[in-house]
C-alpha cells in the first residue's frame, strides 16, 4: 500500500516560532514511516518557506529548497524549486503543526482551503474565532457556558484604571503561550500591562481574574464523535501560570507543574471533560483541541481560552492527556489524519 505523502508544516513568524520547531520533531519522532511520506516544510521567522530534511533545531542550515503551497488546485500542491524551475508535488494531507498568528488564526488555513488539501485540525471560522479570546467567550457564553467578565480595548483606546475591580489579567487578544500577559493587582499597574500586551496585539483583553484551580482537556474527533482525554490540573506554587517562557521548558516550570491525571474529585473531572466537548462544538472545532479552563471552589467550570493548534512537544500539555488516557502521540498522529481525510471526502 503507498504510503500517504504528508505535508508537515513549522515554524512560522509569531513568537511561537521555537515552539512550532520543537513540536514538529516530536511529531518526527512518532511518525509511522511505514504509513507516511513526510515532506517537511518550515516557515522562518521571516516569513520564507522551505523544503527541507527535517525539522531539528538548526533546520535553516541544512539543506534546504524554496517551496510553496499553491492556491491553484491545478498546479499539484507543492512547488519546490529545483535547478531554476519549479517541481510539483502532490500531497494527500496537510498537518499544520504552527503556533500563534498566521498558523493557528486561520491564515494558514485559509491557504489550506485554497489550495484543495486535506488538513488536519480546525478550518478558517473555528481558527480564526478561538485565536481571538473576546469573541470565543461570546460565542461560548451564548451556548450557556462560563466564562470571566471581560472587557476589550483597540488600538488607541484609553481605559480608565478607576472603573475596575483588581486583580485583573491583561493579554492581547488574540496571542498564545502567555506572551504579553500581565497580573494586575492595582490600578497603577494597569496602563503598563495594556502596553505591554500591545507589543503581541492591538486588541487587548481585560478579564476579572478567576479564583480557582487551573484545570485542561484534550479533545480529538469532529461533531458528535469526540474522544477526551485525560484532565490536568496545574499546580502553582506562586504567580501565574506561563507556559513556554521558560528558558529550558524541558526541565520544568519555576512555579507550576502539570499533574495529569488530575488530582480532583471525579465528578469534577467528568465536569471539565463535558465542558471542554460543549465548548469546542460551540466553536465548531474539528480535528483537534486543547480547551483550558478553570475549576472553582464551588464546582463551576469556567472557560479560560481554546488552543486549536495545542503544543505537541515532549513536556506540552495536550500529549500528555493523551498518553494518560491511552493514546500515545503516533497514534493520535494516525487520528488526526484519517479524520481530515474523512472530513474531506463528505
Amino acid at each position: 500500500m503507498a504510503r500517504l505523502k504528508v505535508g508537515i508544516i513549522f515554524g512560522g513568524c509569531s513568537e511561537e516560532h521555537p515552539v512550532s520547531v520543537k513540536s514538529a520533531q516530536e511529531v518526527a519522532r512518532n511518525l509511522d514511516l511505514d504509513k507516511y511520506e513526510p515532506f517537511y516544510i518550515g516557515i522562518t521567522k521571516n516569513g520564507a518557506w522551505k523544503l527541507c530534511d527535517g525539522p531539528d533545531a538548526d533546520w535553516e542550515a541544512g539543506r534546504c529548497r524554496p517551496a510553496l503551497l499553491s492556491p491553484d488546485r491545478s498546479a499539484g500542491g507543492l512547488l519546490v524549486l529545483e535547478q531554476g524551475r519549479y517541481e510539483a508535488i502532490g500531497l494527500d494531507l496537510v498537518l499544520p503543526v504552527l503556533h500563534g498568528k498566521l498558523g493557528e488564526d486561520g491564515a494558514m488555513q485559509g491557504l489550506l482551503e485554497l489550495s484543495g488539501i486535506p488538513y488536519v485540525g480546525c478550518d478558517v471560522q473555528s481558527s480564526a474565532l478561538c485565536m481571538d479570546k473576546s469573541l470565543a467567550y461570546l460565542v461560548a457564553r451564548s451556548a450557556g457556558i462560563a466564562t470571566p467578565n471581560f472587557w476589550t480595548v483597540m488600538a488607541h483606546e484609553n481605559v480608565d484604571p478607576d472603573l475596575l475591580t483588581y486583580p485583573v489579567f491583561v493579554k492581547p487578544a488574540r496571542s498564545g503561550s502567555s506572551f504579553g500577559v500581565s497580573k494586575v493587582s492595582g490600578k497603577e499597574e494597569l496602563l503598563s500591562a495594556v502596553e505591554t500586551a500591545r507589543r503581541y496585539d492591538s486588541k487587548v483583553l481585560i478579564e476579572e481574574a478567576v479564583v480557582g484551580s487551573e484545570t485542561g482537556c484534550a479533545i480529538l474527533g469532529n461533531e458528535l464523535d469526540l474522544f477526551a482525554g485525560e484532565v490536568d490540573h496545574i499546580s502553582l506554587t506562586h504567580g501565574f501560570f506561563r507556559i513556554h517562557q521558560e528558558d529550558e521548558p524541558e526541565s520544568g516550570s519555576e512555579n507550576s507543574t502539570p499533574i495529569v491525571p488530575a488530582d480532583i474529585p471525579e465528578e469534577s473531572r467528568s465536569l471539565v471533560q463535558e465542558t471542554a466537548k460543549a465548548v469546542y462544538r460551540a466553536l465548531g472545532c474539528t480535528g483537534l483541541s486543547r480547551v483550558d479552563m478553570f475549576l472553582r471552589d464551588d464546582g463551576e467550570v469556567v472557560l479560560n481560552e481554546v488552543n486549536t493548534l495545542p503544543g505537541l512537544t515532549s513536556y506540552s500539555r495536550y500529549p500528555r492527556m493523551m498518553a494518560a488516557a491511552g493514546l500515545p502521540l503516533s497514534e493520535v498522529i494516525d487520528r488526526l489524519a484519517s479524520l481530515a481525510l474523512t472530513e474531506k471526502s463528505r
